[in-house]
């Protein structure tokens, strides 16, 4: 396990969770799964307690810890895209199964688990300050999923 690892809380279900985000993002996998040695007060003994995985590089794991905690957008992963094609696949990955869409780049997944699917070009405008950075910023306070076409017109005004 890694020195700093970040722990994202689960009802029941982070081993499904890990699985998912390994086979939708690269370098990410499935390390080891941690079963219950006795029973606790949301299981019992044998069920998955704890998933090791990476997530695009970053170590986590994921603790099934019962249905007292609800994720919300204090916490989310944020994924750098390249390409629309790259937005796109990400985006449809999570919307398309079970996830929910939110404004600006942000969407759900099926587990509550917030994400940010920020293509290169908008941060670069951003950073960029200025017209091109309030003109970006505008054209993707309209949006849902990120338009990189539209944020690169905006951009040049």
């Amino acid at each position: 396990m890694a020195k700093n690892t970040i722990c994202v809380w689960y009802d029941k279900d982070a081993e499904a969770a890990a699985r998912f985000y390994a086979a939708t993002f690269p370098d990410s996998a499935v390390g080891a799964v941690i079963r219950a040695p006795g029973d606790y007060p949301d299981g019992k003994q044998g069920d998955v307690l704890v998933v090791e995985f990476t997530v695009a590089g970053i170590p986590c794991i994921g603790l099934n810890g019962g249905p007292a905690i609800k994720h919300n957008e204090a916490f989310s992963f944020q994924i750098a895209t390249d390409t629309q094609e790259e937005t796109d696949r990400y985006w449809n990955a999570i919307v398309g199964n079970a996830g929910q869409e939110s404004e600006c780049g942000w969407c759900k997944d099926k587990w509550g688990v917030s994400w940010q699917i920020t293509p290169r070009v908008l941060s670069e405008a951003l950073s960029a300050g200025g017209g091109q950075a309030k003109r970006a910023f505008d054209a993707m306070m309209t949006m849902r999923k990120i338009d990189i076409a539209a944020i690169e017109a905006a951009r040049r005004g």
